[in-house]
């Protein structure tokens, strides 16, 4: 039986542990790489060869989808399972269009984890079937990548002059930007805009 070489990225030390101790004591599968940062993963995963990247999407330096993103480019073959504590449905699709094989919330046993790496590598996606459900009855997300990013950078508090110097951009394209944020979000204003894309998983 050829082992599965698989690396965790989660950047809380206990929960990555647990991880690897479980998904260790299966008979198939090798945990041979554990990173705390979302920008280590590429690096680890061509040192190590390995077949299957768990990624938490909550990381510093690069969040779990970003870091799928750049695996999906640099190293195709690497089977990519999206493990969140967060079931946000915009999570669900936006790790979909970055290249994930599976998406699961981090409840669910060791034993479905384990089945969807071995899932995954027999060429399967794998999403958890209530975030399937929940993604489709809330649609696509309706913001736009420069919307999006303008939004987050406005997350912090900070004013339209600060959000115009961090991207490069007039405050007028940024009053634009946010307008428009707030109005398809159906939001009062730039704080519950925030919100709203934060609990559907949109920013």
């Amino acid at each position: 039986m050829s082992m599965i070489r698989l690396l965790l990225a989660e950047d809380q030390s206990m929960v990555r542990e647990a991880l690897a101790a479980l998904l260790g004591l299966e008979p198939d599968i090798e945990v041979v790489a554990q990173v705390a940062r979302g920008d280590e993963v590429l690096a680890a995963a061509r040192e190590h060869s390995v077949d299957v990247a768990l990624l938490d999407i909550e990381m510093p330096g690069m969040t779990g989808i970003e870091a799928a993103g750049r695996l999906r480019e640099a190293l195709p073959d690497v089977k990519v399972v999206v493990v969140t504590t967060f079931g946000r449905p915009g999570y669900l699709r936006r790790a979909m269009e970055s290249g994930a094989d599976a998406f699961l919330v981090k409840d669910a046993p060791a034993a479905q984890l384990a089945e969807a790496v071995r899932k995954v590598l027999a060429g399967e996606r794998v999403i958890d079937p209530g975030l399937a459900a929940a993604a489709l009855a809330d649609g696509a997300n309706p913001l736009t990548d420069r919307e999006r990013e303008v939004l987050r950078t406005a997350s912090d508090g900070s004013t339209n002059a600060e959000i115009a110097a961090a991207l490069h951009l007039s405050q007028g394209t940024v009053r634009n930007y946010l307008s428009m944020a707030i109005q398809k979000l159906a939001a009062r204003n730039r704080a519950e805009a925030v919100r709203v894309a934060r609990e559907k998983g949109w920013l």
